[in-house]
């Protein structure tokens, strides 16, 4: 929830509230504990669908929690939830040790433990994060994000600040696919390389599917692939496949040329709607402007679907939005998507929403 605007003025600390998200596209926060419903649904009467119904997830410690959820696979994992809780530390102070401060250096060698190659690591902790996930779901896909920090959060990991930038737009900044190739962070991409080549050549763990966020052009999305082929994540080696985000207006506008060069896209509704409409989604002031089901969008949505399939390629969507308003999982499921990704506790309802809106579009043909 966010864009509330008096939320400071209005709650105490300490004051107990309950928040809910459960009654459409706009939240409520109410005083106290309001009383609420639960109700059962079992697992084996939901309905099979043909588009996948897939996970969101970002913890791997709760990964296990949900395995029986008959789930398609998972439709993303963020690499960078692992990278500030497990790891905790930029990857390249553990390359660099000699730009960091005294007290930035004491934190390294807490937390690496006197590791000979303490780039290792690194490694260890991504590799054993995105395994854990992996395995969970085996053999269903797993859409791995490589990491989307922005410069901002960078920096504040430990030891990041000498290696970052302070940007006055880090959300339109060095994010995602332009860090890649870049010396200023080519060596933090190579170890992120390093732990995924890890999970799917040592471990055995080949059903991640690597997907490459905020790419720009065909150009750069020509450039990370090449750095990857060097790390050994060479596209279609060992079955390897990998899918670009879809956030950016131009990645609609050149989906045929970017289709050209992954295996499929993953529409990340929150960026993209922010990007199409020019709204800053954290600012309470252009809340009521933010609407992921604006015909700006809906469209776009639409034309990525159907030039992405005319090219023989994957469309999903993972965002909070088919959690939230059934009428925009039937857009979904209208238009065509392969794959719907939601938060856990979400997946019965959108799981059954998918098969209601398929059952009505085959009975109007």
């Amino acid at each position: 929830m966010v864009g509330t605007g008096r939320a400071t003025e209005v709650l105490d600390d300490g004051q107990q509230v309950t928040v809910s998200c459960a009654e459409g596209a706009e939240g409520h926060v109410y005083r106290g504990h309001v009383d609420y419903e639960e109700s059962e649904t079992d697992l084996d009467s939901l309905p099979a669908t043909r588009t996948k119904v897939m996970l969101n997830l970002a913890d791997p410690a709760a990964a296990f929690r949900w395995w029986r959820l008959p789930a398609d696979g998972v439709g993303l994992a963020r690499t960078e939830f692992v990278v500030a809780h497990q790891v905790r530390v930029h990857p390249l102070a553990l390359l660099h040790p000699e730009r960091l401060s005294a007290e930035d250096r004491r934190q390294v060698d807490v937390l690496t433990d006197g590791m000979a190659d303490r780039s290792e690591y690194f490694v260890d902790r991504l590799a054993q994060g995105v395994a854990r996930i992996a395995a969970s779901r085996w053999p269903d896909p797993v859409v791995v994000r490589t990491s989307d920090f922005k410069t901002n959060e960078y920096a504040r990991l430990v030891g990041g600040a000498p290696f970052e930038p302070v940007e006055a737009n880090p959300m339109i900044g060095w994010r995602g696919a332009s860090r890649y190739y870049d010396d200023r962070y080519r060596e933090g991409f190579a170890l992120e390389c390093r732990a995924l080549r890890r999970v799917r050549d040592e471990m055995g763990l080949t059903n991640p599917v690597i997907m490459i966020p905020f790419c720009r052009t065909p150009e750069e999305a020509d450039r990370v692939l090449a750095v990857m082929a060097d790390n050994g994540l060479a596209r279609g080696r060992n079955g390897l496949r990998v899918f670009v985000m879809a956030e950016i207006p131009a990645n609609i506008l050149l989906a045929e040329e970017f289709a050209q060069r992954f295996d499929g896209f993953s529409i990340g509704s929150n960026d993209f709607t922010q990007l199409t409409l020019g709204v800053d989604r954290d600012s309470d002031l252009l809340a009521h402007l933010f609407d992921e089901s604006n015909p700006a969008v809906t469209r776009s949505i639409e034309t990525l679907i159907a030039t992405a399939h005319a090219a023989g390629r994957h469309v999903g969507l993972c965002g909070q939005r088919p959690s939230n308003d059934p009428a925009f999982t039937r857009f979904l499921v209208d238009a065509g998507i392969d794959s719907i990704s939601v938060t856990p506790d979400s997946f019965a309802a959108v799981k059954q929403q998918v098969a209601a809106a398929e059952h009505e579009q085959h009975s109007a043909k």
